[in-house]
């Protein structure tokens, strides 16, 4: 007979090792990258007239979404391959590692949705005990990851992350969603 046991506490308490900004995975430190690449970008306001000077429509988007749906933390706009394009996170994990995981939670989606014959991923969220984290295809090579705390309201976000998504696509000019 199989036996499960509850993990304990801190099984799951710590999180992986941290590594700072621009780290490379495999020089064990500091690559010399430029201080402008490490720096965070400038965090999107919205007011009546549009986007204000010097902030580009993609990160007004990431924004608007954020302002619109409570519960919401912020976004992160990632490649398939795990890059980095933008984000508008004040706080939290590291962008860097939420790209990262956005690109192996969305090569997931898509495998399972391959394998069982369900055709291609729309969103694939996780619902974890302290809020969730849902993944959009943008296209075929970008992802929209939206990282929310527990009172995220995830049809709401559905709802409104959907044409985000497609207005990202035409700004980033990389065509339809995934």
């Amino acid at each position: 007979m199989t036996q499960f046991r509850e993990p304990g506490p801190g099984v799951f308490a710590n999180p992986l090792p941290r590594r700072s900004p621009g780290a490379g995975l495999d020089s064990g430190g500091e690559e010399n990258l430029p201080a402008e690449a490490l720096a965070a970008p400038p965090v999107p306001l919205v007011h009546s007239g549009g986007p204000m000077p010097g902030q580009s429509a993609v990160h007004v988007e990431l924004g608007a979404l954020r302002e619109r749906v409570p519960g919401v933390r912020g976004a992160v706009l990632a490649g398939v391959d795990g890059r980095l394009i933008g984000h508008d996170l004040h706080t939290g994990p590291e962008p860097m590692d939420l790209a990262a995981l956005a690109a192996t939670t969305f090569g997931l989606g898509r495998q399972c949705g391959l394998t069982l014959r369900q055709g291609r991923i729309r969103e694939l969220t996780v619902h974890s005990d302290q809020g969730y984290f849902t993944v959009y295809g943008v296209s075929d090579e970008v992802l929209l990851a939206v990282l929310g705390d527990d009172r995220l309201n995830v049809s709401w976000l559905h709802l409104e992350a959907a044409p985000v998504a497609e207005r990202i696509a035409d700004l980033l000019h990389v065509g339809g969603t995934a």
